[in-house]
């Protein structure tokens, strides 16, 4: 009989952890030349308020931590939002059918709850700094 190669052994997580990295905020085009892309869409203005009051409140908290909740429910409805502008309304637009529309939603709506359920566990995990991170990306977007 011949002995089937072990498997690699993966190596342990380091154990402390690493402070999150600032991204940085997108540099201005030099002079002369053409601006960068950018893809934009638009929240209602209830959606919005709600993003910079939740932002507002991560931001100025002691402990971050207690707007878990909250921000992954923001991370959600902005998600959601991205997908209906980009991917809905085009179809909408080019009359794709009923049929096709339909189909479209329920896919959306299968993919935007296993999306809802790791964003609320990766966001529910994650310490201050982190929170922070995530806060002023979210706000540099909203520009």
């Amino acid at each position: 009989m011949t002995k089937t190669p072990a498997a690699p052994k993966r190596r342990a997580p380091a154990k402390g952890k690493r402070a999150p990295e600032a991204v940085p905020a997108p540099a201005p085009p030099a002079s002369g030349s053409p601006p960068r892309p950018f893809l934009t869409f638009h929240p209602t203005g209830r959606v919005h308020e709600k993003t910079l009051a939740v932002l507002d409140a991560l931001e100025q908290a002691a402990d971050p931590t207690v707007h878990r909740d909250a921000l992954a429910g923001v991370v959600e409805e902005l998600t959601n939002w991205g997908m209906n502008y980009c991917f809905l309304q085009p179809l909408e637009h080019a009359k794709v059918g009923f049929l096709v529309q339909q189909s479209a939603n329920i896919a959306l709506a299968g993919t935007l709850q296993v999306m809802s359920s790791v964003i609320r566990k990766i966001i529910g995990r994650m310490d201050g700094p982190q929170l922070l991170s995530v806060s002023g990306y979210i706000r540099r977007l909203m520009v």
